[in-house]
């Protein structure tokens, strides 16, 4: 089987309520692929099932060929799935390069070193220092996160999920909260994402998915309506009337 995320005939109930219903979806090293879809259409629900926090009524979820749709929240982290989330979810009272560092020690699984000397463990920090730089992040390295603007919360929240050095990385609603002229800094920071993880992208800003993403998918009512590249996807008459068309959240 062909490495990546490979996806068959995902379902979730809940009772008699089907939330997703036989989803078949690939994600390839590489692909940049959004999701998209009117309010209910399962967005949420999809991430979940995803990430873990969900359990699937049925369906396989298998990550290289290994079958990991029964795996908790914390062993998808470890298999390679990490996940951004609407609102940030970082340690406001800790600097930009504390934020960062953590993951990177509880990958090494030296979590503790953080309450050690800065310079104990040269290795991770020549690591943040790395990632910090990617994203352009080194001016704000000693900033405490709460005082940065929002938009490069996002970049610090992102950074953050990359250090935990993904196969895989869901982007839920990036620009989220973001000013309409820090856009740009979500752009960047996607394109200087490594060319090999696979990065799929949760988002209702339509002119970011366009820019962004290689392949776009509509969901509706817990089901893939089309998929297909940005092009089709923006000239498809369904797509139009059910989600390009109306205003959406």
């Amino acid at each position: 089987m062909s490495a990546g995320l490979q996806i068959r005939g995902l379902s979730k109930s809940f009772g008699g309520l089907a939330v997703a219903r036989e989803i078949n979806f690939d994600l390839a090293p590489g692909d940049r692929k959004a999701l998209i879809g009117p309010n209910g259409a399962g967005k949420s629900t999809f991430a979940n099932l995803l990430t873990g926090a969900l359990t699937p009524s049925a369906g396989e979820i298998r990550l290289d060929g290994r079958d990991i749709g029964r795996l908790g929240e914390a062993a998808r982290v470890k298999a390679g799935i990490a996940k951004t989330f609407q609102i940030t979810t970082l340690f406001q009272d800790l600097t930009v390069r504390e934020n960062i560092l953590l993951p990177v020690l509880e990958r090494r699984g030296a979590a503790l070193r953080m309450f050690r000397r800065a310079d104990a463990d040269a290795q991770a920090n020549a690591e943040v220092e790395a990632l910090m730089a990617q994203f352009k992040l080194n001016p704000f390295a000693e900033v405490r996160v709460g005082d940065l603007a929002y938009g490069q919360q996002r970049l610090v929240e992102m950074t953050v999920a990359l250090a935990l050095k993904p196969r895989i990385l869901i982007l839920d609603e990036p620009a989220a909260g973001v000013p309409t002229g820090e856009n740009h800094l979500i752009t960047d920071a996607i394109a200087a994402l490594p060319a090999d993880l696979s990065v799929l992208i949760i988002e209702h800003d339509m002119a970011l998915v366009f820019k962004v993403a290689r392949a776009i998918v509509v969901l509706v009512a817990g089901a893939i309506l089309v998929e297909g590249a940005p092009r089709e996807i923006a000239a498809n008459p369904r797509v139009r009337d059910l989600y390009l068309g109306s205003r959406h959240g």
